[in-house]
């Protein structure tokens, strides 16, 4: 058994160290928890897109530091939710996994671009590589908002040996339903856990949905976050994930 922690962050208009400072505080409250996880583009806020270029960081620029030093601080495994990455001029949407000694053992750039009423698919490049990293937990596989509705990625993940999938999130409101539905058909279809991370409050006129969720292989929701700023707990037992593929073997049994 271990513990999980979801962090769902209120976004304001805050400036950005303001907003790490925040984070640091939530992730002080998160301690206990052996594996953590921040929303998506949570340190400037998804919708500022007029900041991507300008608050764009490398690996080891000042988000990675602190998100590293937090993790050693609370000896946990910290997703980092995800943030505008600067590498040989081009911008990506960029998540890092940290072991709880502070290093840097993952990282996943954003597959599928957001394109509708964003400008991410403009700004941005893709990434291209299917993350999946072995920790003494568990194996986690890495995704990112809009690649929760491709289907595709998670087999992927899963014949990686996935069996934790940990979503960092900016959904917005007008498609709470399907953010909600999402959650639990991946956990259902791969028969893994699924711990997602979303934003709450609203950024540059736009509302998140927060409802971030921890997820388990029948698709039964352990626990579950509202539409304010949140921190979700539980304790979830990784030898679930083969017990439920021995007793229910969708995944063996599949043909395509």
């Amino acid at each position: 058994m271990f513990k999980i922690a979801s962090i769902q962050l209120g976004i304001g208009e805050e400036d950005k160290s303001r907003r790490i400072e925040r984070v640091e505080s939530l992730l002080d409250q998160a301690k206990g928890a052996n594996l953590v996880i921040l929303p998506e583009i949570w340190n400037i806020g998804y919708f500022s897109f007029d900041l991507y270029s300008k608050e764009s960081e490398t690996v080891n620029g000042e988000t990675a530091r602190r998100m590293s030093q937090k993790a050693k601080e609370h000896g946990f495994y910290l997703h980092s939710g995800s943030f505008v990455e600067e590498e040989n001029g081009k911008l990506f949407n960029t998540s890092l996994l940290f072991s709880p000694d502070g290093k840097l053992i993952a990282r996943y750039r954003k597959i599928h671009l957001f394109g509708y009423g964003s400008q991410e698919s403009q700004l941005l490049s893709r990434g291209s590589e299917v993350v999946v990293v072995e920790t003494p937990l568990c194996k986690i596989g890495m995704c990112t908002c809009y690649d929760l509705r491709f289907p595709e990625l998670f087999r992927i993940m899963l014949n990686k040996g996935a069996e934790i999938f940990l979503v960092t999130s900016g959904w917005p409101y007008p498609r709470l339903e399907h953010w909600l539905m999402f959650n639990r058909i991946r956990a259902i279809e791969s028969s893994a856990f699924l711990i997602s991370s979303n934003c709450a409050g609203k950024n540059r006129g736009t509302q998140f949905c927060g409802h971030s969720m921890i997820v388990d292989p029948w698709g039964t929701i352990l626990a579950s976050g509202g539409d304010e700023e949140c921190i979700l707990q539980a304790e979830i037992d990784i030898e679930k994930v083969s017990s439920v593929r021995s007793e229910f073997p969708a995944v063996k049994d599949r043909i395509l």
